[in-house]
């Protein structure tokens, strides 16, 4: 739909685009094939896609081996920056954070026993291990916190059910927080709607589940339930009734039901067409510099930007369902909220910093170290200090010490310092005085 809409107005710097569709059919091996594949033999210009955080973090090191660029449209758990990588979805201090402070307020119910309920793998254990340090923070006990965990396709939900019914039957409110996903959802409902599961008793909160999801589904039980996004296709907004009509009329009606991570990579792509054209070129290191401060007024009805830790600033909205079957937005934050790749609530994660400008120029350094390691790189020609220095810098993007034993004492580093120093090497040198963020 973008790419024909964008060649109706004559294509990106005078040619059309061409796009190039595969299906890794839920595969995570066939994922980072298949990537290498779009890379080195389609030699696409950029990359929207991958669904779950597994898949995205198989491809993620072909991204960035191959000097590719990825799109990723997804909600996810983050504590993940990459030089190739922008993510256009939320982060979990705009979206599972959110949702659990509004569930926790006078507004939200006054929860005060949780249900930690998710697909076991990468996505659901990060966000919960996040929210039980969150919760912890705000005082909730470790007895008043249950968390359980499915494999993808799960159906037999009857004994969970009647778990998490006895759990919230012990005098304190309590919420389930969902991030299962995929088909286990239709199931997951199902059975709520089954053992009427009431939202006024036991409310879901789901971090997976949108309009598309509900497609179909009798949601006569399922009533009050809810959903944090940062777009539903109920928001009055020109924007939105632009979008949907574009995509209904791609579809020549036949589907009009939009979602949030339809709106991510709608963002995305818009914001790289930008970038291409401000470029000049698509080539990517030229794309990533343009990336940054892009801006686009976005379905949500928000002006959204896209920051240096490659990340959004986006709306966090909270909907309810109702009984046609999709969502009233019952809450929504005052302006968009700036998406952290780290979190403040896990003790090493909140001394890290995802910056891609200069002078960090990196996707989870820990602030004091970038200090030192600037300094040295100015200023130092001293291999033993340097080598003191770049043992103990603590980032996830550098393999430093596959590159120590390259260090030749005539102090000419560019031909060896890893690609997210490089860049910081030669700023620094061109310089005597380095200002460095507080």
């Amino acid at each position: 739909m973008l790419i024909a809409d964008q060649n109706r107005k004559g294509g990106l710097l005078g040619r059309k685009l061409e796009p190039i569709i595969i299906d890794p059919a839920s595969n995570w091996d066939v994922f980072a094939e298949k990537a290498r594949e779009l890379l080195t033999k389609e030699k696409v210009a950029v990359v929207f896609g991958c669904w779950t955080s597994a898949s995205r973090k198989s491809v993620l090191p072909i991204f960035e081996q191959l000097n590719g660029l990825l799109f990723y449209p997804v909600q996810y758990e983050g504590e993940e920056s990459s030089r190739n990588i922008f993510y256009t979805g939320a982060a979990p201090n705009q979206q599972a954070i959110p949702a659990v402070r509004y569930l926790m307020s006078k507004e939200g119910g006054a929860v005060r026993r949780w249900v930690l309920l998710g697909t076991d793998y990468v996505y659901p254990r990060t966000t919960n291990r996040i929210l039980s340090a969150y919760l912890a923070a705000e005082g909730v006990s470790s007895e008043d916190i249950m968390t359980i965990y499915t494999p993808f396709g799960y159906s037999d939900w009857q004994e969970i059910i009647k778990r998490i019914k006895a759990f919230g039957s012990q005098g304190k409110k309590t919420a389930v927080i969902s991030t299962v996903n995929g088909d286990a959802n239709t199931y997951f409902y199902k059975e709520l709607a089954a053992q009427r599961v009431d939202a006024s008793v036991i409310p879901v909160m789901a971090f997976s589940i949108g309009e598309r999801e509900l497609f179909g589904v009798d949601t006569t039980h399922l009533v009050g339930h809810m959903a944090a996004w940062n777009y539903f296709e109920s928001i009055k907004s020109t924007e939105n009734e632009a979008f949907i009509k574009m995509w209904a009329d791609f579809n020549e009606q036949r589907d009009k039901t939009t979602n949030d991570p339809m709106e991510a990579t709608f963002i995305g792509f818009r914001m790289w067409a930008q970038a291409v054209v401000q470029a000049g070129t698509v080539d990517v290191d030229a794309v990533r510099q343009a990336m940054y401060g892009q801006r686009i007024k976005a379905p949500s009805g928000f002006e959204i930007v896209m920051n240096t830790n490659h990340h959004l600033s986006k709306p966090v909205m909270i909907g309810r369902i109702n009984s046609s079957g999709t969502f009233d937005v019952i809450w929504q934050s005052i302006n968009p909220v700036r998406a952290d790749a780290w979190s403040k609530y896990i003790p090493d994660s909140s001394r890290r910093t995802a910056d891609w400008t200069f002078p960090w120029v990196c996707g989870g350094v820990h602030r004091a170290d970038i200090q030192r390691m600037v300094t040295v790189l100015a200023f130092s020609s001293d291999a033993a200090g340097f080598r003191s220095c770049i043992q103990n810098f603590r980032c996830p993007q550098m393999a430093a010490e596959e590159n120590l034993s390259k260090y030749s004492n005539d102090g000419d580093r560019s031909s060896w310092l890893p690609s997210c120093l490089l860049e910081r090497h030669l700023r620094c040198r061109s310089s005597t005085r380095t200002s460095l963020p507080q």
